[in-house]
């Protein structure tokens, strides 16, 4: 008599139990941007430091932003590393990395080097990014998922006041001396190979199924959603760029007074990203989060004082607190767990080139409209256009019988 089978193995959840998991990854989404804002303070210096090195007025800014344009350009690479080598893996390495490429110019004199420097660490960036994302998809679902992304938005916007108060206060010792916080990266990715679980797909099944046989990835759907996030970063990243300028425009040149009001508009985006939590999926359209950045915009543009400057500032940021993490909710929702990574780089690339776009845009505006208050008024009328332009598709989302989640 044959011997009876054996009952298969119970599957392992792949959801971490705890909130370390979760805190782990909220730190590594910080780090890139470490990058963004931490040597803001110290540009000046350093380009004292460079001032004989042919074409140094160019290049000392770039050290800057480099790294958001190595990653835009780098996140689908990563992202399809991701799907193949694997989540986890990648993201210690990357974060291992992350620290020695951050820390180099601590020891090199070129200002080439150190621009090649930076090219690195934006390729690490654009792991850490794509790959601690695509982790909170793998390890969570449903409202505890859209949590999570929106701590990760709110994380990121608090951690870039708490970078550049460190830059600016490192770097009173020396410009060099900021480079030392990318060591932290030494610190995170132990903890990160020990704490967070290697991720399964949804079912026993899914990795035997031939690739033929699996659904094409929603390259459309993905292309439609990486466009609207383009747009959506120029939003995100006006206030924060843009603020100093605004307030010298006024005759505001205090550093205290554009630290203050930089820190009001961070705690605003934090408050967005606390109300998306908060408010269920029918009350959080895009349509209404693009309108209530528009709003914000165009009080900034017609402000001719202080107070209604950053009441507009504040509306706005409200608004991209929670148009963030509606963008990278919905960009997640069409996406499975084989097409995670890709799908989750070419996000990531979409909302670092918004980024990097963001100061252009303004530039041309201003230069168009005249003013960096008549751009950003501009740029808020285009929002208000963009958010016309979608209603259409958010009411069919919200007839009865209809899903309001994306399908592939």
């Amino acid at each position: 008599m044959p011997a009876p089978l054996a009952p298969p193995s119970p599957r392992r959840e792949a959801t971490p139990a705890g909130r370390l998991p979760a805190a782990v990854l909220m730190t590594g989404s910080c780090l890139p941007v470490l990058g963004a804002v931490l040597l803001a303070p110290v540009l000046p210096r350093m380009q004292d430091h460079f001032e004989n090195v042919p074409g140094s007025a160019a290049l000392v800014p770039i050290v800057l932003t480099v790294p958001a344009l190595a990653l835009a350009l780098l996140a689908p690479l990563a992202g399809m590393i991701v799907d193949k080598l694997g989540r986890k893996r990648l993201l210690v390495v990357a974060t291992a990395l992350y620290a020695v490429f951050g820390t180099a110019p601590l020891w090199l004199e070129s200002l080439h080097a150190i621009l090649i420097s930076r090219v690195l660490v934006g390729v690490t960036e654009a792991a850490i990014m794509t790959a601690c994302t695509t982790l909170i998809g793998d390890y969570y679902s449903g409202e505890l998922r859209d949590r999570y992304l929106a701590l990760q938005t709110m994380c990121a916007s608090a951690s870039a006041t708490l970078f550049f108060v460190l830059g600016g206060a490192l770097g009173a010792a020396n410009w060099r001396a900021p480079f030392w916080l990318y060591a932290i990266g030494l610190l995170i990715a132990p903890v990160m190979a020990r704490v967070l679980p290697a991720p399964l797909p949804p079912t026993q099944d899914d990795t035997t199924v031939p690739q033929e046989t699996r659904p094409p990835f929603p390259i459309r759907r993905m292309a439609g959603i990486c466009l609207l996030t383009v747009f959506g970063a120029v939003v995100f990243y006006t206030v924060p760029v843009e603020m100093a300028y605004l307030l010298d425009d006024l005759g505001t040149d205090s550093t205290g007074t554009i630290g203050a009001v930089t820190a009001v508009a961070s705690a605003a985006t934090v408050l967005g990203s606390i109300l998306f939590t908060r408010l269920a999926p029918r009350l959080r359209p895009l349509p209404a989060l693009l309108a209530l950045c528009a709003l914000g915009f165009l009080l900034m543009g017609l402000a001719d004082g202080l107070p209604l400057l950053i009441t507009g500032a504040i509306v706005n940021c409200v608004g991209t607190g929670m148009l963030l993490p509606s963008l990278v909710t919905r960009a997640m929702a069409r996406l499975d767990f084989a097409d995670r990574g890709r799908g989750m780089g070419l996000w990531t690339a979409a909302f670092f080139l918004g980024e990097f776009l963001c100061p252009l845009a303004l530039l041309a505006g201003k230069e168009a409209a005249g003013s960096l208050a008549a751009a950003v008024a501009v740029l808020g009328a285009a929002s208000a256009l963009v958010a016309a332009s979608l209603l259409p598709a958010a009411r069919r989302t919200a007839q009865p019988g209809i899903p309001t989640g994306v399908q592939r």
